[in-house]
């Protein structure tokens, strides 16, 4: 556009400069303007080159049940953006940074995805939750735009060649949970409790479920719920503290983990709660009694104690920008950013690329990278879109989420 609009000047002065001139220099005048004309067009296309912009977008959930999750990727994924403008951006392009709100609904992140398309988007770095993404990876599909999920977990999400992501799939967290339990001898007599109408929470569940039984473990209660049915868990506690259940498993988001935490203290219920990253938010819900998380597990790649020093430089970035402390949604997102910064640095990425373009050539840079991020060592790609990193678990100790 930039590029354009400097032609139609140079034209137009051109046109202006032959006009006024008097007849007897208007050869003179116009050979003159001619080869002006051709420098500032190439003065202009310099000048457009040093100040283009590369476009991502980003799309999740600031407001309703899992604004904890997309307003931490907001916020992270601005931290990275500012960061990476100020040492130069990327191929000498500055990111403008744009995020939608879609409430965790997969109708309004649709919505959303088209805002950021009218907006000039280039790439996408979301959408945050699960079946929004996969509903978005389905419109990115079509318009062959490369995206990026900080935290997509579900299979489907990334099901399109032109779709990445940052976090584990659902069936990794699944068999990794059970693994853990296993390897670490936290119980061998365990309950679910999972949300049948959820595409991440079922995902979980099955791999999970497939994965205890190779593991010894004896799943001795399940207990499903849905969306229509989140707020009263006394049936599910019930069933599992009737079968003996050591531990429970929760491959469910924070919101209903916190009431069932609430409700299993009520009944005087104290087993080991165990589960996935979708818990991590917990001590951030509104009127719950934090004391009550006192020992619950995770797994999750991020630790906001972690003493390395990417983690207490990007913890402590965090907690004087936004007053609070980052979660592993907020690491994926800062990991999201940079991970585009370096695919998009390997394909020589250029801000006047098609959409397309830009996608095929960040597809084949993608399973070239190696990145060293908040969230893994030496993270890479497969070209079905999957990272590969180690898993890790926090516990909550003291109020606060710690690795172990």
């Amino acid at each position: 556009m930039k590029k354009l609009l400097c032609l139609a000047l140079t034209a137009v002065l051109a046109f202006s400069a032959v006009a006024c001139g008097s007849s007897d220099s208007a050869a003179t005048d116009s050979t003159t303007d001619a080869a002006d004309d051709a420098a500032a067009a190439e003065s202009g296309d310099a000048a457009a080159a040093e100040g283009s912009t590369l476009k991502i977008g980003g799309i999740g959930p600031t407001t309703g049940s899992a604004a904890i999750y997309g307003t931490a990727v907001m916020n992270a994924a601005q931290m990275a953006v500012d960061e990476i403008n100020a040492a130069g951006g990327i191929n000498g392009m500055q990111i403008e940074f744009r995020f939608e709100d879609d409430e965790n609904d997969a109708e309004r992140s649709i919505n959303a995805y088209n805002t950021l398309k009218d907006w000039g988007m280039q790439m996408l770095m979301g959408t945050v939750t699960s079946t929004p993404c996969t509903q978005v990876a389905v419109e990115a599909e079509a318009d062959n735009m490369f995206m990026l999920t900080p935290s997509g977990s579900a299979v489907e999400s990334i099901a399109p060649a032109n779709a990445f992501r940052v976090c584990f799939s659902d069936p990794n967290q699944g068999m990794a949970s059970a693994q853990y339990i296993a390897e670490h001898d936290l119980a061998t007599k365990v309950a679910v409790i999972y949300d049948s109408s959820s595409v991440y929470s079922s995902g979980i569940y099955q791999t999970f479920a497939a994965e205890a039984a190779n593991q010894g473990i004896e799943i001795v209660a399940e207990g499903a719920f849905t969306a229509d049915s989140n707020t009263d868990f006394s049936v599910q506690l019930q069933q599992a503290k009737e079968a003996g259940a050591e531990l429970v498993f929760l491959p469910i988001y924070y919101t209903e983990a916190s009431i069932i935490l609430t409700q299993a203290d009520g009944m005087g219920y104290d087993p080991i709660f165990f589960g996935c990253d979708g818990l991590d938010g917990i001590l951030g819900v509104e009127n719950f009694d934090t004391s009550l998380a006192e020992g619950v597990m995770l797994l999750t790649p991020f630790a906001a104690d972690a003493d390395d020093e990417a983690t207490q430089t990007f913890v402590a970035a965090y907690q004087e920008q936004f007053g609070d402390t980052p979660n592993q949604f907020a690491a994926d997102a800062y990991d999201a950013i940079y991970i585009i910064k370096a695919a998009a640095e390997q394909a020589g990425i250029t801000a006047d690329m098609s959409v397309s373009d830009m996608c095929e050539a960040m597809k084949v840079a993608m399973t070239e990278i190696t990145v060293d991020g908040l969230t893994g060592a030496g993270i890479t790609w497969s070209a079905d879109g999957e990272p590969t990193k180690e898993p890790r678990a926090v516990q909550i100790m003291d109020g606060v989420y710690t690795a172990m």
